[in-house]
């Protein structure tokens, strides 16, 4: 069945990865991009998304300028991460044109009052309390929250306990969690226990190449910096992608595993961004593909109805031929060599 969705995202090398898988997908129509401060400031996320878009020849989908700053905290982007420019230092041609009049979060609020449609987030949080904030109307009818962020049994990555779109607005996320369990509603943590395990080789891209030596090279162009990164600061040979695991799980939920958990969100300290995930081994029972077989409801410390469900587990292989097929525009049967490229991958 094909979905309303809008990304709001902080564009970012795998923002920009996931933007183009979406965009492939038959599974979901996109009602429009809301960009955020996380990686990159607000005005250069939005730029790159319209880059993207353009490259994709998908310029008719509206990007929306978001949140320049965290609810309460200093913004801290990722650019070291992410290159001067947030697209690896590709300093792909800006385009010109197509900006919007209104803003990410009062598009949302309008949307979202006449339809009902699921978001994708990933980046931080913070559009979405602010449309929590000034509008719990429109908060309340969106579909279903995917987010990529938080960890569980995985250590952070911008600090021992915290993942980045939640630590650089741990009171953005903080909010929206306790919102969702107000409304009964389960958020899709997609975090670092599974992202960690998406990582894109030098065989993988070569293999990318090989297939569509076009789409390739742009992959190729906007990656180099984030593999260079990862070695630096991992000595990992490739580099993870995070955010494309988000899009591939909103399409098919066979592509993770996970248990329901009530989680709250540290909003101050050394632990800030920390996803506190509440559980007991019998809340993890009976879960498959993110859809609960047993459909219990999390029995844990604190006595609360489970609020999200934490993703641990995730098919490699799947997902790359969901990735390759979906941005090479290849049948998943095509591609021949994507079990022994993911074979020996470790997260």
């Amino acid at each position: 069945m094909r979905r309303k969705v809008i990304i709001d995202c902080d564009p970012g090398i795998d923002d920009s990865l996931a933007l183009m898988l979406a965009l492939s997908m038959d599974e979901m129509e996109i009602a429009g991009i809301t960009v955020v401060c996380g990686n990159c400031p607000t005005s250069m996320g939005t730029a790159n998304a319209k880059k993207v878009l353009a490259y994709m020849n998908r310029l008719d989908i509206p990007v929306f300028a978001g949140e320049e700053r965290p609810l309460k905290r200093e913004y801290a982007d990722a650019l070291d991460t992410h290159g001067r420019d947030g697209l690896g230092e590709s300093f792909l041609s800006e385009v010109q044109g197509y900006d919007q009049d209104m803003g990410a979060v009062e598009f949302l609020s309008e949307i979202l009052r006449k339809e009902t449609c699921a978001v994708i987030a990933l980046g931080p949080m913070t559009n979405l309390a602010r449309l929590y904030m000034t509008d719990p109307e429109a908060f309340g009818r969106i579909e279903e929250i995917v987010s990529m962020g938080g960890n569980f049994n995985s250590r952070g990555n911008c600090s021992p306990v915290a993942e980045y779109n939640y630590w650089a607005d741990p009171d953005a996320a903080a909010m929206v969690y306790k919102a969702a369990g107000e409304l009964g509603k389960e958020i899709s943590m997609v975090g670092l226990d599974v992202t960690r395990k998406i990582v894109l080789t030098p065989d993988l891209l070569a293999y990318m190449k090989r297939l569509n030596p076009e789409i390739g090279a742009f992959v190729e162009k906007i990656t180099g910096f984030y593999f260079d990164f990862h070695w630096q600061q991992e000595h990992l040979i490739g580099c993870v992608i995070n955010d494309p695991l988000a899009v591939a799980y909103f399409a098919d939920r066979s592509v993770c595993r996970g248990f329901r958990a009530y989680t709250q969100v540290e909003t101050a300290g050394v632990c800030a961004g920390q996803t506190v995930v509440d559980f007991t081994p019998e809340s993890r029972e009976g879960l498959g593909g993110g859809q609960g077989t047993a459909a219990l409801a999390a029995v844990n410390f604190y006595g609360k109805k489970a609020n999200s469900v934490i993703l641990t587990d995730v098919d490699r292989e799947k997902f790359f031929r969901i990735f390759f097929s979906g941005i090479l525009d290849k049948d998943e049967e095509s591609l021949d060599l994507i079990s022994a490229l993911t074979g020996g991958i470790k997260g």
